[in-house]
């Protein structure tokens, strides 16, 4: 349920990932020079990897590990499999991976949303318990701001804000949202069509 992301957080580490799944699955097969462009979280429970492979590697994927409906490019393909440790820790706490990139070596940045304080505070701690060595790069915390938007709608904003679902092209869309919140996407269409009409009414004010 939406209630339960009553505190959310949006928070961005960088962590040495060596078990990172679909890295090995690649390298197992002969591909090199291996770059995690994006991983995010999928509404099946499996982890979504867009893996930019060079143009002539690209075309050498096997079919079974392609994301289905996902096209990036000639060399960057979006590939699927089960989570590793670092994505399973983060998306066993409610949280979800918003996306996550390679720094540098096996240094990989991941952005992510959780709900409250504890599951933040519960996936670090988990994660150094299991030997990773966590870099919090940040840590922002949901705030009403103006008061034009009730509560409710200003914090189903922020997260579709900094989930990419205003982004150009969406990086998450109204079904995957939804389950992420706990709601239909009848539901938060509703709250965000009512949210943009409070919106568009405060900045017009003076013209209605």
């Amino acid at each position: 349920m939406v209630d339960t992301w009553r505190e959310p957080y949006h928070v961005v580490i960088e962590i040495e990932n060596k078990e990172c799944h679909m890295v090995k699955k690649l390298a197992a097969l002969g591909f090199k020079h291996l770059k995690v462009v994006d991983v995010r979280s999928s509404t099946t429970g499996s982890v979504r990897h867009l893996m930019d492979l060079g143009e002539e590697q690209a075309k050498k994927v096997p079919k079974e590990l392609t994301a289905k409906g996902r096209v990036e490019g000639k060399s960057a393909v979006w590939l699927e499999s089960e989570g590793c440790g670092v994505c399973n820790t983060i998306l066993g706490h409610d949280a979800f991976l918003v996306s996550g990139k390679s720094v540098h070596g096996n240094i990989i940045s991941y952005s992510f949303m959780v709900p409250t304080p504890d599951a933040y505070k519960g996936i670090i701690s988990d994660l150094e318990k299991a030997g990773y060595k966590v870099n919090v790069r940040k840590v922002g915390k949901f705030e009403q701001q103006i008061g034009v938007l009730t509560e409710n709608q200003e914090r189903i904003f922020w997260l579709a804000l900094k989930s990419g679902f205003f982004d150009f092209p969406r990086q998450i869309d109204t079904t995957e949202l939804s389950k992420k919140l706990g709601i239909s996407p009848a539901t938060l269409s509703e709250i965000m069509r009512r949210g943009t009409r409070r919106l568009l009414e405060h900045y017009f004010k003076h013209e209605l």
